[in-house]
């Protein structure tokens, strides 16, 4: 066997494969062998069939499939074990390609067109200048943002005074007849009403300014405007025994209680960031401006690398493309495309495989890796962003440290925060080797660019 490499031009060349009997006639003569076993034919026992009879039927196919695998392992082999950076896939050659005869031939040349990846620098240096937002958090935002916590960590209180349209009152439901208890009726010692959630305008208004020891009496079929789930939580029964309920109930009130938002204190500043992280309302307002603020890093770091890639093409301007190859490629790949939208499409595709392999020697020329111990730390941060977005900025160390653990079993997620942890490891050194405008902006002023630059692209 005999594999070699013409390389036509800079990147294009033509990979031919050589092949003598002996190169393939044992792994023939294997698979006969086992299909022999196999072969159910009419007239023979399995296994017995001869391997004449067997050569004849399916010696071609067999031949071709055998010459086919070896072909394609040596294919990419060589292409490995040369270290050849090739775009796309390998094409059979439609110039050089001789016909192929199973049937007569013994030898065998298989040609292949490859791709090759360009050679080229990049040289960018402090000359070259990029923008680097700094999102500010506005204070009407971050007021909010601290509402929201104060909300999350309120407690529910026990008052003596009337009854809010947001309180929980509690008390003893009995059902009536003409004001007095009902035969076989339905009670309730323990039930719960609040009576924003009450549908009926007039019934909410008989529960809104009532007190403890008041006896509100009310129909909870126009109370809840026949809900079948409602009436029946309320009630404590089945949604199919609701549709035998239309007597009135009284309501007896022997608890309110209100919910009352957390205070700025010391409590609700380790509740939200952690014991003992900050101990002033001024530090506490600050900690979570700069949390709100890293909130915005993906999408400042994404427009970041977005000017990268528009400077990184201007430095590629007149770097070789295997351009027709590619065309054919994408053209077998995909049999959704056709000429006329790979001519279309083609000029971003390639600006997009431009901005790929300026990456990958950055990495490559950088000797850029990524340790196990920074996969696991930036799991970690991973995993506090994704809770902080639910407002869960102060996860026991537990739940977090379980939450990784099954973040780094999932291979599909481990392979893309490695994907992140190059990216972001690219644009540090990016930063380090050009110039670096930063720009502070407010975060509404940010967002409204952002969308713009999206609807660009």
């Amino acid at each position: 066997m005999k594999v070699t490499l013409n390389k036509t031009d800079n990147v294009n060349g033509i990979i031919a494969i050589e092949l003598e009997k002996n190169d393939y006639q044992e792994n023939v003569d294997k698979s006969l062998n086992q299909f022999r076993q196999r072969a159910n034919i009419p007239g023979f026992r399995p296994g017995r069939v001869p391997k004449g009879i067997i050569q004849k039927m399916y010696g071609k196919s067999i031949l071709a499939d055998e010459i086919n695998k070896l072909v394609s392992n040596e294919l990419y082999n060589y292409i490995k074990d040369n270290g050849l950076n090739i775009l796309g896939e390998p094409l059979p050659n439609e110039e050089e390609q001789k016909t192929i005869d199973f049937d007569k031939d013994e030898n065998f040349e298989f040609k292949f067109d490859i791709a090759l990846a360009p050679e080229f620098e990049l040289p960018l240096n402090k000359r070259d200048s990029l923008t680097y937002y700094n999102v500010k958090v506005e204070d009407d935002l971050l007021d909010k943002q601290i509402d929201a916590y104060k909300q999350n960590y309120g407690t529910y209180k026990q008052v003596e005074s009337e009854v809010a349209d947001t309180d929980l009152i509690k008390g003893k439901i009995t059902e009536i007849d003409n004001g007095e208890p009902k035969e076989n009726l339905i009670e309730v010692e323990n039930g719960m009403i609040m009576p924003s959630y009450i549908k009926d305008e007039e019934i909410r208004k008989q529960f809104v300014g009532a007190k403890v020891g008041d006896t509100i009496v009310f129909s909870p079929a126009k109370a809840y405007d026949n809900n079948a789930v409602e009436i029946a939580s309320l009630l404590q029964i089945s949604k199919e025994d609701v549709a035998h309920v239309n007597s009135d109930f009284s309501f007896e009130i022997r608890e309110v209680t209100r919910y009352e938002e957390a205070t700025m204190n010391q409590e609700l500043f380790d509740k939200v960031l952690g014991e003992g992280v900050v101990s002033t309302e001024e530090e506490f307002r600050t900690k979570i401006a700069e949390l709100l603020s890293s909130q915005f890093k993906p999408a400042a770091d994404s427009l970041f690398m977005k000017a990268a890639r528009e400077l990184v093409l201007k430095k590629m301007k007149g770097v070789e493309f295997p351009d027709a190859f590619l065309k054919r490629w994408l053209l077998v790949a995909n049999e959704k495309n056709s000429p006329e939208t790979i001519e279309e499409d083609y000029p971003k595709i390639c600006d997009d495989l431009k901005f790929h392999l300026s990456k990958e020697k950055i990495v490559k020329d950088q000797q850029i890796k990524v340790e196990k111990e920074e996969m696991e730390a930036f799991a970690a941060e991973v995993a506090r962003s994704q809770f902080a977005q639910y407002g869960m900025s102060n996860v026991p160390a537990d739940v977090l440290e379980n939450y990784v653990k099954r973040m780094l079993e999932d291979q599909n997620t481990v392979r893309n925060m490695y994907d992140q942890l190059i990216e972001n490891k690219v644009m540090e050194w990016l930063k380090q080797t050009v110039k670096v405008n930063e720009k502070e902006i407010l975060s509404k002023d940010f967002e409204k660019l952002f969308s713009e630059e999206k609807e660009e692209k």
